[in-house]
């Protein structure tokens, strides 16, 4: 069977909170994980000294994910956002740099 590592849904009605688990491909969203890796709130917080931008909170234990992605536990798209995000995995979707968009071939009359 094929192990993965993905959010499970928790919290209130628009009001979401994930877990990062590791589970079995075919259970359900919500079902009882193998190892609850971390926790995710997608909910922006206000900065903490009142300026600059404001910040989501993500807790993850790296040295299970670590393992986990060692033994061959595929990150689902969101939770490999994730995990790249802490520094473990590459990104997935890299966006084009801005001046390549800024500067298009000028067409000769």
């Amino acid at each position: 069977m094929v192990v993965r590592i993905r959010l499970a849904r928790f919290g209130r009605a628009h009001s979401p909170f994930y877990n990062i688990v590791v589970t079995q491909a075919r259970t359900a969203r919500n079902s009882k994980p193998i190892e609850v890796l971390g926790t995710y709130d997608p909910i922006p917080k206000p900065p903490l000294d009142g300026e600059g931008k404001p910040w989501k909170d993500i807790k993850l234990d790296i040295a299970r994910a670590k393992y986990w992605l060692g033994v061959g536990a595929q990150p689902s798209d969101p939770a490999w956002r994730l995990l790249s995000i802490a520094g473990l995995l590459e990104p997935k979707y890299r966006p084009p740099p801005a001046n390549a968009q800024a500067q298009k071939p000028k067409e000769k009359a």
